[in-house]
């Protein structure tokens, strides 16, 4: 089946097929990360321009070595590096590197809607890689790799989703991916931290964690994200790691082959305890290597529009 789209913004807007044949596409493309010479020529002669304004470790890097193994010539912007530090507006940054003929852009930002905006503005394809607490559709393509790798199977799963649901786009991108792929999910944290939307989008909400953790097959844990909290949500962290971090100990009552899960960056102690994130069921480095893969898929899809 074709990828029609133009730009990756949301899982929100895709069906079934296109979050299917994405996937398929991934799987088939990570035996290239295996192989010893980790190149392919599909996105030879082909432009890749990442526009970070937020900061990022794993999905910056991720898209790079995916671009670079297509092929493709990569270069990054960052907030500091880039003409905005001087008054540009980022709409001018991008028709002004419009004009230098890239293929695509993969944009992360602080604000909710931007990639949108950019979408509407550019001919070149546009892959959201995080925008404000809006939409991350990379990661919830990876995340759903991981758990079919693992479990096989998305329709039937019950995903919990744990911690700072309110300010995470990567819950959001989660939850309309795993609920149009067939998955039951729960969401589980404190009362401040649950989405005031949140019974409008197909889900469970918890407020106690022994409660859904023997339920689920998958818990996905999300950090406290203290930088797009405008008021204070909680008493403490330590009162929040006693309530509502994952330990060994907590997870005693969970499913013999449950799958932890943590899309990064992880605060160790705070919402989930070392011994989990490092134990059998963490799968978070399988994460990690699958959104290479996902990436791949996703400018190998828009890369040749």
């Amino acid at each position: 089946m074709p990828f029609k789209r133009k730009d990756l913004l949301g899982l929100r807007e895709l069906d079934v097929h296109e979050i299917e044949h994405i996937l398929e596409l991934a799987v088939s493309l990570k035996e290239i990360n295996a192989r010893p010479i980790k190149k392919v020529p599909t996105l030879r002669g082909k432009t890749v321009i990442h526009l970070f304004y937020e900061p990022s470790t794993r999905t910056r890097t991720s898209f790079d070595i995916a671009a670079k193994r297509l092929s493709a010539d990569t270069y990054s912007i960052t907030t500091a590096a880039s003409s905005m530090v001087k008054g540009e507006t980022l709409l001018d940054t991008v028709k002004n590197l419009e004009a230098m003929k890239p293929d695509v852009f993969v944009l992360r930002h602080t604000v909710s809607g931007t990639p949108h905006r950019i979408a509407r503005h550019t001919t070149a394809s546009v892959i959201n890689a995080g925008d404000g607490m809006h939409e991350h559709p990379s990661q919830a393509l990876l995340d759903m790799m991981t758990m079919l790798e693992h479990k096989k199977k998305l329709d039937g799963l019950t995903v919990a989703i744990l911690g700072d649901i309110a300010h995470s786009r990567v819950a959001r991108s989660n939850i309309w991916g795993l609920r149009k792929m067939g998955a039951k999910v729960i969401l589980c944290g404190p009362i401040t931290l649950i989405p005031p939307e949140a019974h409008t989008m197909g889900v469970e909400v918890s407020h106690k964690l022994g409660e859904i953790i023997p339920e689920a097959d998958v818990i996905m844990v999300l950090r406290l994200q203290k930088e797009r909290q405008q008021q204070m949500l909680l008493p403490s962290l330590r009162e929040y790691s006693i309530y509502y971090g994952l330990t060994a100990e907590k997870l005693k009552k969970a499913r013999r082959n449950v799958l932890i899960m943590h899309p990064g960056p992880l605060n160790r102690g705070v919402e989930i305890s070392p011994d989990v994130a490092d134990g059998p069921h963490s799968v978070i480095l399988d994460q990690v290597t699958n959104g290479v893969a996902v990436r791949m898929a996703l400018l190998y899809l828009l890369g040749q529009k």
